[in-house]
């Protein structure tokens, strides 16, 4: 049992089962002690995993204050607010509904670094006395949590919405009582879909995964939540998607605006060329790291950056936020809509998608990606990619960290361009692979 990029994760009661849950739990109640909010989406195993994770943290003397379900986001929010010295969140994000997975964050509300995972692995294997008595855990349910992050939300951000027609896609998950409450206490004219989850259909055809299959005729915008609700994606009034990039345009052009842009914009190696021209445009400063929403949240608190995130929808306000927040982000798309009088098809102009093409590369057998992408043929591919594409493009070669794929991305403003370049390097990668078992 070992963390990924976004927590423990895996097929529930298989990869991840309640046995493990409970060594995590008390893993957690070693390491951090205290008090510990506990957090979940709707998944079906979401209130077997919970309830292991609950009884390890309690019989390892941690307190606990179960929020029931609610978006990530909402855990991350609380935590200080309630003392707590951690947080966890039992969800899969926008996995299908039988992954389950186990997350923490600091205190603070913010993702924990890697060796503080380090720790909590290590000591998932280590026997150590347990408590008794009135040592052990009290453990308590906040019915009200859902309520509460809302109240936060919208203290923070509370446009007026009156007049305005908002559809809301909750993904039968997380977000599916929050979100509707917070824009129908602003006073949107309101529609809502996927918000009625069974525990077996969160993220199924709907939600951020599915935005493209959205319906937002007849609305001024409609806003589609992942999961749990830590990512958003929007749809404008002609039914165009506007992605994480042009939402982070869109609020980076406000911010800088009103004078509040702080130390500029982080967005990971993913981000569209499209982007960074526009922040070149408009003289924003931005900083690239990879791909990962721990990376950007690093980067925005070294830098005091306002606005950060990712591709899909991953967007974090650190005025608002200490995370990815799909409730703020939404609220705050709205506020600069409505503040601007403009339609979201109009904000959304700030940036020009560029054409882009992705190929995955198996490499096959005991090669390894990164050995496969560090070959002299394939860095002599990539060196004529990039003299090919020149201003007008770019490529991205990535070796994955997970399994033996190489990827291979390239972007230009010509779309022939674009696929010859990528069909032509990914060739090559796949031939290098081949020699290379």
């Amino acid at each position: 049992m070992s963390f990924g990029t976004d927590g423990v994760r895996g097929v529930a009661n298989r990869d991840l089962t309640p046995e493990d849950a409970t060594r995590l739990g008390l893993a957690a109640a070693r390491a951090f002690g205290g008090r510990i909010v506990v957090g979940r989406d709707t998944r079906i195993s979401g209130g077997m995993l919970s309830g292991a994770l609950v009884a390890g943290l309690s019989a390892g003397g941690a307190g606990v204050v179960d929020l029931g379900v609610i978006p990530t986001p909402g855990v991350a929010a609380l935590a200080p607010r309630l003392g707590a010295t951690a947080a966890a969140v039992v969800s899969a994000s926008h996995n299908p509904y039988p992954d389950n997975g186990i997350k923490f964050f600091s205190g603070e509300g913010r993702k924990l670094p890697l060796g503080r995972e380090r720790e909590i692995e290590e000591l998932t294997g280590t026997d150590f006395p347990r408590p008794t008595g009135d040592g052990v855990g009290a453990v308590e349910t906040l019915d009200e949590g859902a309520g509460l992050y809302v109240d936060g939300a919208l203290k923070l951000l509370s446009p007026d919405a009156r007049g305005v027609k908002v559809l809301l896609d909750c993904a039968n998950g997380a977000a599916y009582r929050a979100a509707p409450e917070a824009f129908g206490r602003i006073g949107a004219e309101l529609s809502v879909v996927g918000a009625e989850p069974t525990g077996t259909n969160i993220n199924e055809g709907c939600g951020s995964t599915h935005v493209g299959e959205l319906d937002a005729s007849g609305h001024d915008v409609a806003f589609a939540f992942d999961g749990d609700a830590d990512r958003v994606l929007a749809v404008d009034e002609r039914g165009d998607v506007v992605d994480g990039d042009k939402i982070i345009a869109i609020l980076a052009r406000d911010l800088q605006e009103r004078g509040a842009l702080g130390g500029g914009v982080v967005v990971t190696v993913m981000s569209n060329l499209g982007f960074f021209k526009a922040m070149d445009a408009m003289g924003v400063p931005y900083l690239v790291t990879p791909v990962g929403d721990r990376h950007v949240a690093g980067e925005m608190l070294r830098i005091g950056a306002s606005v950060g995130g990712e591709q899909s929808g991953h967007v974090i306000l650190s005025e608002h936020a200490t995370t990815g927040d799909g409730l703020v982000t939404a609220l705050a798309l709205l506020d600069v809509m409505v503040r601007s009088g403009k339609p979201l098809s109009e904000l959304a102009s700030v940036m020009d998608v560029y054409p882009q093409k992705l190929i995955n590369v198996a490499v096959g057998g005991a090669a390894s990606a990164k050995a496969v992408a560090a070959l002299d043929v394939v860095e002599g591919a990539v060196a004529g990619a990039e003299k090919t594409l020149g201003d007008g493009g770019r490529i991205l070669l990535r070796p994955s960290g997970t399994e033996p794929v190489v990827r291979v991305m390239v972007e230009h403003e010509d779309e022939a361009v674009c696929r010859e370049v990528c069909a032509e390097v990914a060739r090559v990668v796949e031939a290098a692979g081949r020699e290379e078992v």
